[in-house]
């Protein structure tokens, strides 16, 4: 049943990648909920070796965040490292809300291999 759910979901994403004019792979950004909302995300671009080789998995940087809202650094959490620097690249380009002080938050991306 479970296997039937995933099955479900991922034709589902890959119904509303094509309806959007998004690439055949998915990738997906999210980010704690209780800390500084996202303004404006760029999605990152899945590598052509890591397409090529069918790499998936999840990433995880570490992202500290000026207190206007703008990306100062980014730090590898994990990953795959087919993919770490296309999600380096991307979240770099993010915008979050301001707030008083310089925070840091993990951002975890998932690539799903079509």
């Amino acid at each position: 049943m479970r296997t039937s759910r995933w099955r479900k979901l991922a034709a589902a994403t890959s119904a509303a990648l094509l309806l959007f004019g998004a690439s055949a792979v998915a990738q997906t950004g999210t980010t704690d909920e209780s800390k500084r909302k996202v303004k404006t995300k760029t999605a990152p671009a899945y590598p052509d070796l890591a397409k090529r080789m069918n790499v998936s998995g999840k990433v995880k940087i570490e992202v500290v965040v000026t207190p206007d809202g703008r990306v100062k650094s980014t730090r590898v959490v994990g990953g795959h490292p087919l993919l770490v620097q296309a999600c380096q690249d991307a979240v770099k380009e993010w915008k979050f809300a301001p707030a008083s002080e310089e925070t840091t938050q993990v951002v975890e991306f998932d690539f799903h291999a079509n």
